[in-house]
């Protein structure tokens, strides 16, 4: 059986922590702050990080 491949937009778009966490970063945060509340500007400068079922699938899809 030939080796998995590692699905090059999830490796684009995530990273794994060495922990096994899945960071990524949060959508809707590039331009056109001012409609939204400091309190959503705030928060999409952190990452944000996947748990449960969503992220064994993107662990798998990254090969690891």
């Amino acid at each position: 059986m030939p080796k998995m491949k590692t699905h090059k937009g999830t490796k684009r778009r995530v990273r794994l922590t060495a922990t096994g966490k899945v960071r990524y970063k949060r959508s809707f945060t590039g331009h056109l702050m001012s409609g939204k509340t400091g309190k959503r500007v705030r928060k999409g400068r952190k990452p944000s990080y996947l748990s449960g079922a969503l992220a064994k699938r993107i662990r798998e899809a990254l090969g690891g």
